[in-house]
């Protein structure tokens, strides 16, 4: 039996329209690894777990956030992208992706989409304008339903260069859903001079992963996918465009200024790209 339906015989399906503080959350542990504030004594000490684990954990998420700000600016800067959809969009940050494409060019228009009943409330009440800014319910599986959405299409024409971005998200499709498939079906969907940007957390050391991939999907009450090595993650982006530098630890794709050069440890370590649609 599968993950998600090990959580349907438990009765842990995680309930996205309620609050439940006393169970770890994903969204909330991330935030926690981030240094923010939105979590709770559950997240905290499923993160004291992962960490025992994997003690450059804080430094890969960290890694991983500036991977997506340096993304947004680079394509808003260099590939003239106007149009962003934010998949997995988790807990509103300091420094968000609306932020960095709107302080470039105010005419940009940024997407978020989330399955998390805490993030959607969140990212409405702090990103949300419905004008150039719109928060919906969603999740990398539904992309398609996502660009037909009347509400989205309002902000994204898809008949122009459209960015969407699988930041931190390749790992958390729960299985026998194929990533390579997901990014595959996402750029068919979108028009020439598109982009799609996406990440995997990768782990060489199986039992490290194992354990790991065990406290993200009590996390996620079994909705998880699975850490997996970088051999196995290379194809995911093969049928693809990948600009330079190709996939990599993503702190090292075009560094620049920023001071970020991956985690420092490659035993595990979040490794991505961003693939131009043809």
């Amino acid at each position: 039996m599968d993950g998600w339906g090990a959580a349907v015989e438990r009765g842990r399906v995680p309930r996205l329209d309620v609050l439940d503080v006393t169970s770890p959350n994903p969204a909330r542990m991330t935030n926690y690894l981030l240094g923010g504030k939105d979590h709770y004594p559950a997240d905290r000490e499923a993160c004291a777990r992962l960490l025992q684990l994997v003690p450059a954990a804080r430094q890969v998420a960290d890694s991983a956030h500036r991977f997506l700000l340096r993304v947004t600016s680079q394509l808003v800067r260099e590939y003239g992208v106007r149009q962003f959809v934010v998949l997995g969009a988790g807990l509103p940050t300091p420094v968000a992706v609306h932020q960095v494409a709107q302080s470039i060019d105010a005419r940009a228009r940024v997407v978020y989409a989330d399955e998390d009943a805490l993030v959607l409330a969140h990212a409405r009440a702090l990103w949300e304008d419905r004008r150039r800014t719109l928060v919906v319910r969603g999740g990398p599986l539904q992309t398609r339903q996502l660009l037909g959405d009347p509400a989205v299409r309002r902000l994204i024409d898809i008949t122009l260069p459209v960015a969407v971005l699988f930041v931190s998200v390749l790992h958390t499709i729960p299985e026998p859903a194929d990533p390579a498939v997901v990014l595959e079906q996402t750029a068919a969907l979108l028009a020439p001079g598109s982009l799609v940007a996406a990440s995997h957390l990768v782990g060489e050391d199986a039992d490290v992963r194992r354990q790991a991939d065990a406290v993200w999907r009590e996390a996620a009450g079994g909705r998880w996918g699975r850490v997996r090595p970088r051999a196995e993650v290379g194809p995911y982006f093969g049928a693809l465009r990948l600009l330079a530098p190709g996939l990599v630890d993503v702190g090292r794709w075009r560094p620049g200024s920023d001071r970020t050069a991956g985690s420092g440890d490659r035993a595990w370590a979040e490794y991505g790209g961003v693939a131009l649609v043809r």
